[in-house]
Order: structure tokens, then C-alpha cells, then sequence
């Protein structure tokens, strides 16, 4: 099942990846009141225990950081800070975790409760567990947001991971969707293992035996008690995000080939068609661009992970032919699908 694209404007994250961020520029000279330019936020909030932001005030920070930073690895030193501790009860969850196995069972459910920069999916081969990633904050390759955000993620996970085994841990392979950055040998330097852009997919790589371990420090109880906890933050969570969401999670829900009108949308959320309209309108959008999003959002996961032709993609998304395909993902992306998926 396809998972909806977040919501950017509700203020339901913690700071910690900003907070990461920004100590990183200040490294680097930048003062914080620089890095948090645009974003309404001051050094104090960061550490203030009630702040949450929104996508949508990280995106302009990540965006700070790479207009500001002399260092072009200031992204992967930032993922770098972002130890289990960073994350509260989701990272007791992980570090308590029995075995890999449920340490994985528990992100796959829950990562999205900790505002992540890319939702990944896992797939497991002859000898080698693999976590594919597609970005949040940008979905296209060649924005230098989308790059940054990966990178940030990449050192994340790694600093999870040797937070779970120690740090003898290493992938055994890197795979990045976008072209090699100029400071490419930096990854190849803190990830030691084999490195490559210009992929079909963002890709990091787990040779056994690391999946058959066990973490450092397993503890069944907790790990139960504290993924309960996660659990029910991400429904209210969700609950938080407002209507927008609840629009999004149903129209994924009924793709393939089914794209609902307002009017069934509004009775399958128990509201009348106007206070739905209403409430969207409250939220700074509409369901015809949030159906427009999602479609975006399928488009762009059949045009990179299967080999399904124009006509078929077109067909589940609900258009009438082919072109009518063709002009509306050029309009929201600037490319044709076939440019798209060859990138």
C-alpha cells in the first residue's frame, strides 16, 4: 500500500534534527539566528521541551544550510548527532528491541511518529537486508534539498546502527538516486563501504551476520512498554494532523483505479460535503489538489520501482489516455515521465 505524503504545515515534530542542524552550522561560524532564518523559531525554542515544528519549517532550514555552510558535508555531520538518545521513547524502543527482527517490525510501524526525512521500505534477499528510501522534504533528485535530506538520513541510520551493535558496524553498500556530489569521497570515508550515485533507488545495505544479532542491550519488557507508547503517539498524532491527512490516508486507501468525489470522500469522513470543503479550506488547501498530490506521489512510485508502460500508470490513476498522463505529470514536475524515470 502506497503511504500518503505528509502534511507540511502542522506543527506535530520534535526539533531534534533541527537542533542537530543548527549545532552543526554553528561549528561551521553560522550563528543560529542565521540557520533559523524564515523559520519563526529562535535558539531557545530548540530546546524547549513543548516545541514542535513542521515539515515545513525543516525544509526551510535544511534549505539555510545549504545556502550557508562553507562545508558541503555539513548534512552527513548533522545526521552524525542523531543518536538513539535524540529520539526519546522511540529510540528506548529500538535500543530495548529483543532481536533485529523486532527492532525492524518496530520502525516499519513507527517511524513516521518521529517526523522522519524519508519513508523507507525493506527488502530482504540472500544474505542482505536493504532499506530503500524516498524522500519527504523533495522528491526530485536533482534539488539539492532532496540530496542534503539523504544525506542527513544515510549518517542517521548509521549512527543508529552503531548505536545498537557498536561501532564496528558498517553497511555494506550505498546507494544514492542522485549524481555524485562533488565532496563524494567524504561518504566513501564514513560510511567504508562501497559508494555509488546516479541509482535507480536510495539504498543502504546490511550484509549478515548483523540482522541475526542482537542489539546491545535487549530488554523484552521494555521494548513492549515503550512501542506501545510510540504507538499511541502516532495516532494522535495523526489525529493532530487535522482533515488534510485523514483525506490523504483515505484516497491511498482506495487507489488503485477508485478516485472518490468530495462528496463520497465527505461520507466516508461523516461530515457534509461543505464542512469538509470548509475544513480543508481552514487548512490552506483543497481536495482537488490534495487528489492531485497523491496521484503525484503513485506516479512517481510505479515510474521508479516497476516497469509499468505510460498507458497502464495512467489507467489506475484514472486519467482517459495516455497524454492526458503525460501533460498533467509534466505540469507537476516539469518533466515527462519518461525523463523522469530514465534520471
Amino acid at each position: 500500500m502506497h503511504r500518503p505524503p505528509p502534511d507540511f504545515a502542522p506543527r506535530v515534530h520534535t526539533t531534534q534534527r533541527i537542533a542537530a542542524i543548527v549545532q552543526t552550522l554553528a561549528q561551521d561560524g553560522i550563528p543560529p539566528a542565521e540557520s533559523l532564518a524564515g523559520s519563526s523559531l529562535d535558539e531557545a525554542a530548540l530546546t524547549a521541551p513543548d516545541t514542535r515544528v513542521s515539515y515545513a519549517q525543516i525544509a526551510t532550514i535544511f534549505r539555510n544550510a545549504l545556502n550557508l555552510s562553507p562545508d558541503p558535508t555539513v548534512a552527513l555531520r548533522a545526521g552524525l548527532r542523531m543518536h538513539l538518545t535524540a529520539f526519546g521513547m522511540y529510540g528506548y524502543a529500538l535500543l530495548s528491541s529483543p532481536t533485529f527482527a523486532d527492532a525492524m517490525a518496530f520502525g516499519d510501524k513507527c517511524h513516521r511518529s518521529m517526523g522522519p526525512l524519508a519513508d523507507y521500505t525493506r527488502v530482504r534477499a540472500e544474505g542482505v537486508e536493504i532499506f530503500r528510501y524516498d524522500g519527504i522534504l523533495s522528491t526530485d533528485p536533482a534539488d539539492g534539498l532532496y540530496r542534503f535530506a539523504l544525506e542527513f538520513k544515510f549518517a542517521e541510520h548509521m549512527t543508529l546502527f552503531r548505536d545498537l551493535y557498536g561501532e564496528t558496524f558498517a553497511f555494506s553498500a550505498v546507494r544514492a538516486a542522485y549524481a555524485e556530489p562533488a565532496h563524494h569521497e567524504a561518504y566513501r570515508s564514513l560510511f567504508r563501504c562501497p559508494v555509488s550515485f546516479d541509482q535507480p533507488a536510495n539504498e543502504l545495505e546490511i550484509r549478515a551476520p548483523w540482522f541475526d544479532r542482537k542489539p546491545r542491550l535487549p530488554d523484552a519488557v521494555t521494548h513492549r512498554s515503550a512501542s506501545e507508547i510510540c504507538r499511541q503517539f502516532l495516532s494522535d498524532q495523526a489525529a493532530t494532523a487535522g482533515v488534510a491527512s485523514s483525506v490523504r490516508q483515505t484516497l491511498v486507501d482506495t487507489m488503485p483505479w477508485h478516485f472518490p468525489r468530495i462528496e463520497t470522500m465527505a461520507a466516508a469522513l461523516s461530515m457534509h460535503p461543505r464542512t469538509l470543503r470548509r475544513r480543508l479550506e481552514a487548512e490552506g488547501t483543497n481536495y482537488r489538489d490534495l487528489l492531485a498530490q497523491v496521484r503525484l506521489q503513485i506516479a512517481i512510485d510505479y515510474l521508479r520501482n516497476t516497469r509499468m508502460t505510460n498507458e497502464e500508470i495512467a489507467n489506475r490513476l484514472g486519467y482517459s489516455d495516455a497524454a492526458n498522463f503525460r501533460h498533467a505529470f509534466a505540469r507537476w514536475t516539469g518533466k515527462s515521465p519518461r525523463e523522469y524515470r530514465q534520471r
